[in-house]
């Protein structure tokens, strides 16, 4: 193709790049040029994508299309790769945190977590809601006084998923559960609860995990019809053993978009996970059915795995906290290795308090690591925020706001996000940086490239020979990952250097980054009264987005 080749940009080097929101660096809208199909289109669209010549020339055209040739493939940059987003921490101590060592037993962390919390007593009498989920904490302080028990939850959580399943419904929330599983973890838990022993708070509070994480008995299907068979699941995933440790129930695998290859969360084999607030909506994905039971009240929290806002994007257009943590926070084993580099395991949560809880129990040192990635050196202790202070949001924080990105949405959302900011800044006194955050949508190519090669990487043992058993859309995005060659993906790395300079200047004169989660509405319940923030200056890219209570901590 030298004889088509695009001149690619030339990037100035980080320091001569302007910030300051007068920056005169040009905003590019993500503006995805490829045609919309369904049906038998795509299916003959992923048929000539797969042919080796003229799959290639249909290849070229989109990626040239698109601006990845003249924004990643061909471009003329000074930074050396960066293959694993790791940086020397800066020793900042926060105020109104308490930081935790990594290797505290999980049950201890917990209570350490706890003990930045409100207690569910004090909550309660403040809150007057015509519809509110049980938290964490209510749930244990309901088994602790005898108003219920973890064996009439989970007889109750059973029969609610089998009337989500029913044809009336037809929710698709999940993927495999077991009801003797079930029971037997809820039976131990009562009878701890009995014996006035139970492990933790979480102890018999119910957990869903998406099924891309290994959890005992259930097979690890990535939302595929065949993956299970050639990649058995053998023992728990590092963050499930954690949470056994702290009593939680596991009770089943959530449904997924295919593969993690998209964030509808619409599966060709298990069917589509809905909303609960319309069934008629999606969910987003790819942790879709994660998701969908915080949202319904099933579960009080799930996980999710979120490499490119599959954690993020579903619990926006769902209404709950979507968490995803900082690389190397959470230990990836056990966990399928579709993207390694920028696939963490993440938390959705009805409330911030719970996905605290939970972050609390899962983070922490590494055991091993099956992908070559290891752990990183002098890995910082675990900041968790003192949410109960009164000091808390009184002091000084800046957010930081790119005008042009985030206006670049929709006119309710914008007005939404805007009025959020506002209070914040009126009530706390919290203060409006204004900011560039330049190169965005060559940061959002560069990340598909990465993502799409170690995907690539991963799946291609299995591809050639179990395209049939694939869906349509997932085999068309495969040709896609497939394509990248060694020289864009060692130019997405570079760019991934750039982006991390560009976010460490930004946080230096800011604490966090306010933008909206997704541009415009498929489906956004009502907002809650108040919004909560978990801070954190303490890692390198932190990005507040305004969405009911939400915080991703989040590395390129």
């Amino acid at each position: 193709m030298g004889l088509f080749k695009v001149k690619g940009a030339v990037y100035k080097p980080v320091c001569e790049v302007d910030l300051s929101p007068d920056s005169d660096e040009v905003y590019i809208r993500a503006n995805v040029k490829a045609p919309r199909m369904a049906g038998l289109l795509i299916e003959v669209f992923a048929w000539f994508l797969e042919l080796p010549i003229l799959g290639g020339i249909l290849m070229y055209t989109l990626k040239r299309i698109n601006l990845l040739h003249k924004l990643v493939s061909f471009v003329d940059l000074q930074e050396p790769p960066l293959f694993v987003p790791m940086h020397p921490h800066q020793g900042i101590q926060e105020k109104e945190v308490k930081y935790l060592e990594l290797d505290m037993p999980p049950h201890e962390k917990v209570q350490q977590a706890m003990d930045c919390i409100e207690s569910p007593e004090n909550v309660s009498k403040t809150q007057k809601l015509d519809f509110q989920q049980w938290t964490i904490p209510e749930f244990f302080m309901a088994y602790t006084t005898g108003e219920t028990t973890p064996l009439m939850v989970a007889e109750r959580f059973i029969a609610d998923v089998r009337e989500s399943s029913s044809s009336s419904l037809n929710m698709s929330f999940f993927i495999n559960f077991c009801v003797e599983d079930i029971l037997k973890q809820a039976t131990e838990s009562t009878l701890r609860y009995k014996r006035g022993e139970p492990i933790s708070v979480l102890d018999g509070v119910l957990v869903a995990v998406k099924d891309e994480i290994d959890c005992m008995p259930y097979p690890t299907t990535g939302g595929t019809k065949w993956l299970h068979k050639v990649r058995k699941c053998k023992d728990d995933s590092c963050c499930v053993k954690r949470l056994r440790l702290c009593g939680a129930i596991m009770v089943g695998k959530t449904n997924m978009h295919e593969l993690g290859a998209g964030v509808s969360g619409i599966n060709p084999h298990y069917g589509p996970a809905r909303n609960p607030y319309n069934r008629n909506k999606i969910t987003g994905g790819s942790s879709s059915g994660s998701a969908a039971v915080a949202a319904a009240g099933l579960c009080p929290v799930a996980l999710g795995v979120d490499g490119g806002g599959s954690v993020r994007l579903p619990a926006a257009l769902c209404g709950v906290v979507g968490l995803k943590p900082t690389f190397s926070r959470v230990p990836r084993e056990g966990v399928l290795p579709l993207n390694y580099t920028v696939g963490m395991v993440g938390i959705l949560a009805a409330s911030v308090e719970d996905a605290l809880i939970v972050y609390g129990a899962i983070s922490g040192d590494h055991i091993s690591d099956q992908n070559g990635v290891t752990a990183v050196p002098d890995q910082p202790k675990l900041p968790l925020p003192l949410l109960k202070s009164a000091n808390y949001t009184s002091y000084d924080i800046k957010m930081a706001r790119y005008g042009k990105w985030f206006d670049d949405c929709s006119i309710d959302i914008k007005v939404c996000c805007y009025n959020a900011v506002t209070k914040l800044s009126e009530k706390y006194g919290w203060k409006i940086v204004d900011v560039t955050v330049p190169e965005l949508e060559v940061m959002r190519l560069a990340h598909y490239v990465t993502i799409g090669s170690e995907c690539s990487s991963s799946m291609s043992r299995y591809s050639q020979n179990l395209k049939a058993e694939m869906g349509w859309d997932v085999r068309f995005v495969l040709s896609a990952n497939g394509s990248f060659d060694s020289q864009e993906y060692l130019n997405a790395q570079r760019i991934r250097n750039r982006q991390l300079q560009f976010h460490e200047k930004i946080f230096s004169v800011a604490d966090i980054i306010v933008t909206p989660t997704v541009g415009y509405q498929y489906y956004n319940p009502s907002p809650p009264d108040s919004t909560k923030i978990i801070r954190v200056k303490d890692f390198r890219r932190a990005v507040f987005i305004m969405h009911g209570t939400f915080c991703q901590y989040d590395s390129i």
